[in-house]
């Protein structure tokens, strides 16, 4: 196994640097630099030295012996000043040495120390995953419920749904040897019950992740409406700055515009668009075409309609959103009344139900804040069942959802061969989220966008 080096921390000139050391030249490189032998994690004050004796930097060595180490290897860790030049010295030192003692020292690769962590049976892939969670965390939610995920709160669930799963498989299989009493065991073993138990708790687990990934990444909720409704007003007054442009010429914004606001802790991507109306100006219609392509992609809508009264509602524009987001995710369209401040009384008939605002004055924009916040899944508790997830974990636990949904429809028939190859495919979907099944491949590309030391 190689030895990797690495600065640790971020570049450019900071208060410390750190210069990580792990592999089986760890301890060699320590008595080299440090001229000593050093007591197992306890953090000694020294002078690093070069080659020739002199001092490279002033700082606190720290050895961790395997296995107790965060790769599980041997660790070195030396904690200098942060400035670029002499953090430089000590990486070269520690590889002059490392290549002095025979040993295979090289630089390591993004995410690399956390990769031998989950080789090494530190970490599960979960886990690893948090790590850089919590280090790209960009507010107090978003690290909290990193830090859950990196302490194992989803995996835990992740196993004890597994469990479950395991046992009721086991009880299948142990009935395929005696099918003439397929009927008695279903219900002696509450199969049907324990299958219903295993969905509710998969349930549970995506409404989790959903939560997490929305902190994660940050809910994306688009404008949409006719010219001069006000979409960039209200961007505007969601933001607290003047980000958008706003003129009374109708179809001033071209192209998307796009501002992160936080809201309570939760990332909320605001994307203003283009109006839509019919235009034969061909600028606009890029601009219109582009608003279509934003709708496609959001994960919630805002329509907004004039509560003046002046500009007509578009129900064909509204039909089309509809559409797009399809039946199941009219949950995501947030009807949106701006110009509350100009509102006037309308007939029954041209009346449209929703949150009544005015991005000039702020009225009923505390409500709207509320309601993105519900929209990303956020019940207003900061740590009831939130932890960091990823995309790719969200599928999975999708396709374990389709498994056990598979599985109920299996029992109906008495079908328990097709029941136990279902709940080993839902076993099998879950071990992807904590490692137990993954390919090189996707190991590489995880650990790939880690940062270099960690």
């Amino acid at each position: 196994m190689d030895t990797i080096v690495a600065i640790a921390t971020a570049s450019g000139r900071g208060a410390i640097g750190v210069v990580r050391v792990s592999g089986p030249a760890a301890r060699g490189i320590s008595e080299h630099v440090c001229a000593r032998s050093l007591k197992a994690r306890n953090a000694t004050h020294l002078s690093f030295l070069d080659a020739a004796g002199e001092p490279i930097d002033d700082g606190l060595a720290i050895f961790f012996p395997a296995p107790h180490s965060y790769t599980g290897e041997d660790v070195l860790e030396l904690q200098g000043h942060g400035g670029p030049g002499v953090q430089r010295l000590l990486l070269k030192r520690c590889l002059e040495v490392g290549l002095e003692l025979g040993g295979q020292v090289r630089l390591a690769q993004p995410g690399e120390f956390t990769q031998r962590a989950f080789l090494n049976d530190k970490l599960d892939l979960a886990q690893a995953e948090a790590v850089a969670d919590l280090i790209n965390a960009g507010s107090e939610r978003a690290a909290r419920s990193a830090l859950a995920s990196l302490q194992g709160r989803f995996s835990q669930l992740i196993h004890r749904l597994q469990e479950q799963l395991v046992d009721l498989r086991l009880r299948v299989e142990a009935c395929l040897d005696f099918p003439e009493e397929d009927i008695e065991f279903i219900g002696r073993e509450r199969v049907k019950e324990r299958l219903e138990h295993i969905q509710a708790s998969l349930g549970q687990i995506q409404e989790g992740a959903k939560r997490g990934l929305a902190l994660r990444e940050g809910l994306r909720v688009v404008l949409v409406g006719p010219p001069n409704v006000g979409k960039s007003s209200l961007l505007n007054a969601l933001a607290e700055q003047d980000i958008a442009l706003v003129t009374e010429t109708a179809g001033t914004t071209r192209d998307r515009i796009i501002e992160e606001i936080t809201i309570e802790g939760m990332p909320i991507h605001i994307v203003d668009t283009a109006g839509l109306r019919h235009t034969t100006e061909r600028v606009e219609q890029m601009g219109i075409e582009r608003t279509w392509k934003e709708v496609e992609q959001a994960q919630a809508v805002m329509l907004l309609h004039d509560a003046s009264g002046q500009i007509p509602h578009d129900s064909e524009s509204e039909a089309r959103v509809l559409a797009i987001l399809g039946p199941s995710a009219r949950g995501a369209v947030v009807r949106v009344l701006n110009k509350a401040d100009l509102a006037q009384p309308l007939p029954t008939s041209k009346k449209v139900e929703g949150i009544l605002v005015s991005a000039k004055t702020g009225q009923g924009l505390d409500d709207l804040r509320q309601t993105l916040l519900r929209l990303a899944g956020d019940a207003g508790d900061a740590s009831a069942g939130v932890f960091s997830a990823r995309g790719r974990q969200l599928d999975a636990l999708a396709r374990a959802a389709v498994c056990v949904a598979q599985a109920q429809d299996h029992l109906r028939v008495e079908a328990l061969d097709l029941l136990a190859d279902s709940l080993q495919r839902c076993q099998h979907a879950l071990s992807e989220i904590t490692g137990e099944f993954s390919s090189d491949d996707l190991l590489g590309e995880i650990f790939s966008n880690f940062c270099i030391g960690k």
